[in-house]
């Protein structure tokens, strides 16, 4: 099977982590790709988050996050990816006093114009508290009209638990927004349980799931996908092996699953080399796969 000509949709993909180090350089004079890799280097999930800080950091103008976005596009037309959609960090662009409608509207405008549909999904940072969550709630719902389709939170998990946002979620699911918060990724199964509680129709990472018998059988009966990232969740130590990670487990305990890149220039990975590595190091067999990639699209 070619799993990079393999039709699927991409769920789990944050803009900013897509920047390839050469693109930033365009963005920030003088910037090398041998110190823009460096400044990209992280040895944990803290690590990770002062790295995606950087990142984002580089992009200043709308037309910076423009060029992400249209490099971005161009790199999942060419891998097969025939649906995306697309976390635009939403609260870090407030956070820093960007110009967001500017700035989204940039994104968007590009989107529009690429080789494949796109939506988007506002995300928040979930330890800079509820004012801020729900100021990013209320730009997802006032960019509706424009392609945002879903709101999350990401972020540090222990410092942000999910149920401090339960006003915020039950304010875009009342205006038509899915609820796509991250959960379970470096805390256990309670953080998926509140996710769960917050309206959540699919969760980000949830591989700690596993850890709760109660709540894999909640997911298999609600149908409530789990978005699985596997190099992520290696590189960051959210598991400790790569041949510990535990889409296996989920798959076959019958859980939903579709498979992300999340921050793929970050990870040094793309949408088909998750594919790969669930067929080379899990065992997913072509049919399986197949199935991977008809979750995504559902």
């Amino acid at each position: 099977m070619d799993l990079r000509s393999l039709p699927k949709a991409e769920l789990h993909l944050h803009l900013e982590g897509s920047a390839e180090p050469e693109t930033l350089c365009e963005a920030v004079p003088g910037l090398t790709p041998e110190e823009a890799r460096a400044r990209m280097r992280f040895a944990d999930f803290n690590g990770f988050l002062q790295a995606f800080k950087w990142v984002h950091s580089c992009l200043r103008r709308p037309e910076h996050f423009a060029l992400v976005m249209r490099r971005l596009l161009a790199r999942l037309a060419e891998e097969g990816v025939r649906y995306a959609e697309i976390n635009v960090s939403a609260g870090v662009i407030l956070w820093r006093g960007l110009p967001l409608d500017e700035v989204f509207t940039a994104i968007a405008e590009e989107g529009e114009r690429g080789p494949l549909p796109v939506r988007f999904i506002f995300d928040a940072v979930r330890q800079f508290g509820v004012d801020h969550v729900q100021a990013t709630a209320e730009a997802a719902v006032r960019w509706k009209a424009r392609g945002v389709a879903g709101f999350g939170i990401g972020g540090d998990e222990a410092r942000g638990p999910a149920r401090l946002y339960r006003e915020a979620f039950a304010y875009v699911r009342r205006h038509g927004l899915a609820a796509v918060p991250h959960g379970g990724e470096t805390t256990g199964p309670e953080s998926v349980w509140e996710a769960l509680e917050c309206g959540a129709r699919r969760i980000g990472h949830g591989i700690r799931a596993v850890d709760d018998p109660q709540l894999v059988r909640h997911l298999r009966e609600a149908d409530v996908p789990l978005e699985i990232c596997i190099t992520s969740n290696v590189r960051t130590g959210a598991v400790r092996s790569l041949r510990e990670h535990p889409v296996r487990r989920l798959f076959d305990a019958g859980v939903p699953l579709v498979l992300g890149a999340d921050d793929p220039a970050m990870f040094e990975t793309t949408l088909t080399r998750e594919y790969e590595l669930a067929r080379d190091v899990f065992g997913f067999s072509e049919e399986e796969l197949r199935r991977l990639a008809e979750n995504s699209f559902r």
